[in-house]
């Protein structure tokens, strides 16, 4: 997931904003007692989505995929007041750590975590999506992006994670083997011919797919 040698990523999360306490600790603590660390967003990862919400001031944020609510705390920066973050997660059993960890921090009262399957979840809450952060089962990006993109105003922005999926995306064989890899490629493709969006794919970490509504 990594594509930077080590040096240069060292001294890049080196000259970025530093990690809040809670944040560091959430980093820690999933590193040390939860399954598959590297769902983390991460330091300079995270720190790219605060910065892309501090610019886009959002009154509402989707999450999709919320693992132990490191991205969704990043984003929450970024909230104007009276704002609101929903966070939707299949996992009842990270359900307790997130809720504790949100609780701790300075916007509690904006973050809401929904347990239960994205898609029927979505469409259950009535709002308009200023930006969408996508993290959870690749198969669906296509299916979660097309549920949210027609309930986003004009200048809506939609960030889609793990889209280089370590680099297999660009090898045709892994993607003719590999439900996932296939899943992502195609993701790829559809926001690129999307006239509905304008779009980036930012080489960071494993990969950042910004789509913003034209």
């Amino acid at each position: 997931m990594e594509f930077l040698p080590e040096h240069i990523d060292r001294y890049t999360e080196d000259h970025s904003r530093a990690e809040s306490p809670l944040l560091a600790e959430i980093n820690r603590d999933t590193h040390a007692e939860v399954l598959k660390p590297r769902m983390l967003s991460g330091h300079l990862q995270g720190q790219v989505l605060r910065m892309l919400s501090m610019m886009q001031r959002p009154k509402y944020i989707l999450e999709v995929g919320t693992y132990t609510g490191y991205a969704a705390l990043c984003l929450a920066d970024g909230l104007v007041e009276g704002g609101e973050l929903h966070t939707v997660d299949n996992n009842e059993e990270l359900a307790g750590r997130i809720r504790a960890y949100f609780d701790r921090s300075e916007h509690a009262n904006k973050l809401h975590l929904h347990i239960g399957d994205a898609q029927a979840v979505i469409p259950s809450i009535a709002r308009s999506w200023d930006l969408v952060f996508i993290d959870a089962d690749k198969e669906n990006y296509k299916t979660y992006y097309d549920l949210v993109l027609p309930h986003m105003p004009k200048g809506g922005l939609v960030i889609a994670d793990n889209v280089l999926w370590s680099g297999k995306v660009t090898d045709e064989k892994e993607r003719e083997k590999d439900i996932d890899t296939k899943a992502l490629h195609e993701f790829n493709q559809y926001v690129l011919a999307d006239d509905r969006v304008d779009n980036v794919l930012f080489p960071i970490r494993d990969g950042l797919m910004i789509a913003r509504k034209k």
